[in-house]
């Protein structure tokens, strides 16, 4: 079992890797015209061509690559002259923390909003909560990230409009990542919920007397979390993934905007080597939920 899961997260690196470096090599663009100009001469072009190392058939380049990643060489920035681990070491601490804070943001809105959805079926509550959860879904980040920009920071003053300079600064840029994340979770929550409370076991605790918060609170809710478990764990790829257009937005120092500044400038290293840290991420973090469900269900486990 932990083989099988293993071995299949490395076909999906593996598989990462490869087409991303076809693709970066393969749209138009040259990072030699980036790094000199217009203004450069075709001798200065094929000399850094030739210093970089892109004057080489593509195979050759493919190779170089994968053999240095073999050795945990990750490359060297064209533009920064910078090895490529050490930037990505210099940005991964503040897309961890925006990460972070997402997804307090998001259970701190799905939790109450799923539980007063499921008990309040078919209510004003429920009506609002799903409203909610609709509208969350339906807001992409790049849309909600300005609106919040303009009317917290622009015409209210309460909170920075962009950069990480304090707390402060990490209002703004969470909410935005956490909101649809948490619209998916309240939704999920809610139907967890409604199936747990429908079980025998509830009725046999209210008909034990215990007040209806126990109920909820102790028998339902704590059963009812495993497949939100399960889904949060899937949605942690996603949730850095995000980060990309949240990061971009606010000018947040995070791999997220290296990822956008190194496509923009056709840092062919760079682009491979923040790729790879957000693919390995997302695939450590849904191989280890599997495994998580696998030992906390049998009947995953056994294949059922």
């Amino acid at each position: 079992m932990i083989a099988a899961r293993l071995g299949s997260a490395a076909v999906v690196v593996a598989g990462v890797v490869l087409v991303v470096f076809l693709l970066i090599h393969l749209v138009p663009g040259d990072p030699v015209e980036a790094m000199l100009g217009e203004g450069a001469t075709a001798a200065d072009r094929a000399a850094l061509r030739r210093d970089l190392g892109l004057d080489r058939p593509l195979a050759e380049q493919l190779a170089a690559y994968l053999g240095g990643l073999a050795r945990g060489d990750l490359g060297v920035s064209l533009y920064a002259r910078r090895p490529v681990a050490e930037l990505v070491a210099e940005r991964l601490p503040a897309t961890l923390e925006l990460a972070a804070a997402g997804l307090a943001v998001a259970l701190l809105l799905a939790l109450p909003l799923g539980v007063v959805a499921a008990v309040r079926r078919g209510g004003w509550p429920d009506r609002t909560a799903m409203a909610f959860s609709l509208a969350g879904i339906s807001i992409p980040n790049f849309w909600l990230g300005p609106l919040l920009m303009l009317l917290f920071s622009l015409r209210l003053g309460w909170l920075p409009v962009s950069g990480r300079e304090g707390p402060a600064s990490l209002v703004l840029p969470a909410l935005t990542l956490g909101t649809g994340l948490a619209a998916v979770l309240a939704r999920m929550v809610r139907a967890s919920l409604l199936e747990v409370l429908a079980e025998d076991y509830i009725r046999t605790a209210r008909a034990k007397g215990l007040p209806e918060r126990a109920v909820i609170l102790r028998h339902g809710l704590r059963n009812a979390l495993l497949p939100v478990a399960t889904l949060l764990g899937l949605q942690l790829g996603a949730l850095l993934a995000g980060a990309v257009i949240t990061e971009t937005v606010f000018s947040w120092p995070g791999i997220g905007s290296l990822t956008v500044e190194a496509i923009r400038r056709r840092d062919y290293p760079l682009v491979q080597g923040c790729v790879l840290v957000i693919a390995l991420a997302y695939v450590a973090v849904n191989t280890l939920t599997d495994l998580a469900y696998a030992w906390i269900d049998p009947r995953v486990r056994e294949g059922r």
